[in-house]
């Protein structure tokens, strides 16, 4: 799942918000030693965003996606996928949140700028660019989606071809909307599960 799916799975705690917005980069094992002084908000939010995409990667519904965009894009598909679930939760984020899109990203904003420092020096150029761009309310349009692929494109040679993965998504619009509608209704219950069980652990 790509950031706006990342950021509302992690429900309503702040420090499991950023942990979980800023997973991709803390690399490394997260055992009790390394995240002792850490906050454990912090510390449920990089655990569930490892749970998502692992539990997004594993799932049938998913992998059909993934399988059609990659009669297409190949190795690509994965990356795509994520980006096209997150314009179908843009696109119908009132069945999902109380709060409308533009309200949400704007709270979200916020909460990164004030977390500043706990979000990794690397990430800090993109999480910039996240919010002077507002990519989170760019995600419901096409065109938003185009301008996401054409940003991405330009991240490595490798990834050239993905500037033309909006096409896919209009070409078959229904096939992807329904492997969304199945997966993320089941997606949003087991990350609700991984942050109370998380939280009871700890």
């Amino acid at each position: 799942m790509n950031f706006l799916a990342h950021l509302l799975l992690s429900g309503n705690k702040d420090g499991v918000i950023i942990g979980n917005y800023v997973g991709d980069f803390v690399k490394g094992k997260l055992t009790d030693e390394k995240t002792r002084t850490w906050n454990p908000e912090y510390v449920t939010g990089l655990k569930l965003h490892r749970f998502i995409d692992m539990y997004t990667d594993a799932h049938p519904v998913v992998r059909e996606a993934k399988n059609k965009a990659a009669l297409v894009h190949g190795r690509l598909a994965g990356i795509i996928v994520d980006i096209y679930f997150d314009y179908f939760l843009a696109k119908y984020f009132s069945d999902f949140c109380n709060e409308s899109l533009w309200t949400y990203s704007h709270r979200i904003y916020s909460l990164i700028e004030k977390n500043e420092y706990l979000i990794p020096e690397e990430m800090i150029p993109m999480s910039n660019a996240m919010i002077r761009q507002d990519w989170l309310n760019s995600y419901k349009s096409y065109e938003g989606i185009d301008l996401t692929f054409s940003r991405m494109s330009r991240r490595a040679g490798f990834m050239s071809p993905i500037k033309d993965a909006g096409l896919e998504l209009r070409k078959n619009h229904e096939f992807y909307n329904e492997k969304f509608q199945v997966f993320y209704p089941d997606l949003t219950e087991k990350a609700a599960e991984f942050i109370i069980s998380d939280r009871f652990k700890s």
